[in-house]
């Protein structure tokens, strides 16, 4: 019979299952390591306003996830204040209102901004040309005259903004520049002039991050088009490109902040950096499950602590595959040395030891006794079944009465499996002799130690938890694992005796 559909299978485990991990590695930014930190940006908007003493509204940008930021969480704080937020022209707005207001008004708006050097700018439509510019007299002549020079010495619309731009500064300015100056606010005007031109720009602010400052104002940018590609410019230097602690918080040509029913109305930010772990910083995206993000972030947490047990059953499986099949081990049961590993993940790997020693042990001599009872299986396991539960109980408490907290814990031994586990090996001692009982109790020991060590690694519980795709590259290596058929480790003793020869 052919092996190709086995050998399809197991390569489509491996693709699928690496795909996925690297997908959500890339597009979620799950970190590949436990202790990884992200840096995360708190930052605070204050909007302050004296109201006239009727209804008010105030509609204030909101910043957006963008290159270098993504937005986690965000709150405000605005007793008596109804709130809304709202998509307009392609930006996002808060919008507060209020049927009365008296006096003096604050308003709080917080924000956390991960900092994501992998996040992308979304797909932004260039702003509609002006039309409508109209210059009085001598103005028209000047930004003509303006328009022209920085032209001749321009290829593409981002040079001509900042020859343009570059023109407006203290070392090039001429007598027309300055003319315009003296009527119209520096960032205003070149937008209006880049319009004239041709040449799609609006005007947008930003946010310059720096830890610990307080009662921090909004930057001037100006953002040019040129088709489907933009670029932002300093409008005081006529310097291209974006600063890595720049936050633009409104990037839609817009005011800043609108208030109706009030007056003297400003808005200061404040802000600090911090580090967090990577998963606490991104768990907010991890809680929104797509057709490629099968998430546990998204169940309660209490399900959650119970996945991140269950997902580590199958490195244990693992190990065990390659222990018997690879090794030559030979376990009391098939996989009761896994559930003795969870086990032992509850209570310390010490603790587990001691207390699955004692428990077999006293669970043997009581199991020798009853096989003098000449009883039915069923009879006998149930009856080793009540035994094994008594002697935890008698274990648990006197180390409760000894002060021997960690004793305690054995209650977390599966009762079954070793009530099953003293019934083997007493069947085992009766036909084979104390010899094997040795053998395979130690090799069940043993591997659930390995076991143990392999489930309880940092690394691996973070990988089985947050990369579901970790699955499939398992079920793929116990597949191959599965079709092996050649000597054991241990089997290679047989052929010692030919080696001395």
């Amino acid at each position: 019979m052919s092996r190709l559909p086995f050998y399809l299978i197991v390569a489509f485990l491996l693709v699928a299952g690496v795909a996925l991990s690297i997908h959500r590695h890339v597009q979620f930014e799950v970190p590949w390591t436990p202790g990884e930190q992200r840096q995360v940006w708190e930052i605070e908007a204050q909007v302050n306003f004296t109201a006239d003493g009727g209804p008010a509204k105030v509609n204030m940008a909101l910043p957006s996830s963008q290159q270098g930021y993504r937005i986690l969480t965000e709150h405000t704080a605005s007793p008596g204040y109804g709130l809304a937020f709202l998509e307009e022209n392609g930006g996002r707005r808060a919008e507060w209102s209020t049927r009365e207001a008296t006096g003096d008004q604050q308003l709080y708006y917080s924000v956390q901004a991960l900092v994501a050097p992998e996040s992308k700018n979304t797909a932004i439509e260039s702003p509609p040309l002006r039309r409508d510019i109209v210059w009085e007299s001598p103005y028209d002549t000047a930004a003509s005259q303006v328009i022209e020079r920085a032209w001749s010495r321009s290829a593409d619309p981002f040079t001509f903004a900042r020859e343009l731009i570059t023109d407006f500064t203290e070392e090039r300015q001429g007598e027309n520049a300055r003319l315009l100056l003296t009527q119209f606010d520096r960032t205003p005007l070149l937008v209006r002039l880049l319009n004239q031109a041709g040449v799609p720009a609006r005007e947008v602010s930003g946010l310059l991050l720096e830890h610990g400052r307080r009662r921090q104002s909004l930057t001037s940018w100006i953002q040019v088009f040129d088709d489907q590609e933009w670029a932002l410019f300093d409008p005081r230097t006529g310097t291209r490109g974006r600063p890595d602690n720049l936050l633009l918080w409104e990037s839609a040509g817009q005011a800043v902040l609108e208030v109706q029913g009030g007056s003297n109305s400003r808005v200061g930010f404040s802000m600090l950096s911090r580090n967090q772990p990577a998963a606490a910083a991104v768990r907010s995206q991890l809680a929104d499950d797509t057709l490629l993000n099968f998430s546990i972030h998204s169940l309660p947490l209490e399900d959650q602590a119970l996945f991140q047990t269950i997902l580590l059953i199958p490195i244990g499986a693992l190990m065990v595959v390659i222990l018997r099949v690879l090794v030559g081990i030979k376990t009391s049961g098939t996989f009761m040395p896994v559930l003795i590993a969870l086990a032992f993940i509850q209570t310390t790997l010490i603790t587990g030891l001691v207390g699955f020693l004692l428990v077999v042990a006293v669970g043997l001599v009581i199991r020798n006794y009853l096989s003098y009872l000449n009883l039915l299986l069923v009879a006998r396991v149930t009856a080793v079944i009540i035994t094994v539960i008594a002697i935890i109980s008698v274990f648990s408490v006197l180390s409760y009465r000894f002060g021997l907290n960690a004793g305690l814990t054995i209650t977390f031994f599966p009762m079954i499996i070793l009530s099953w586990t003293i019934e083997r090996m007493s069947i085992l001692w009766e036909e084979e002799g104390p010899k094997q009982v040795l053998i395979q109790g130690g090799g069940s020991l043993l591997t659930a130690v390995l076991a143990y060590l392999a489930m309880n690694n940092p690394w691996i519980r973070h990988i089985t938890f947050n990369f579901l795709g970790v699955q499939l590259i398992l079920m793929a290596l116990i597949l191959l694992l599965g079709n092996y058929t050649g000597y054991r480790l241990l089997e290679l003793r047989r052929f010692k005796p030919v080696t001395e020869d």
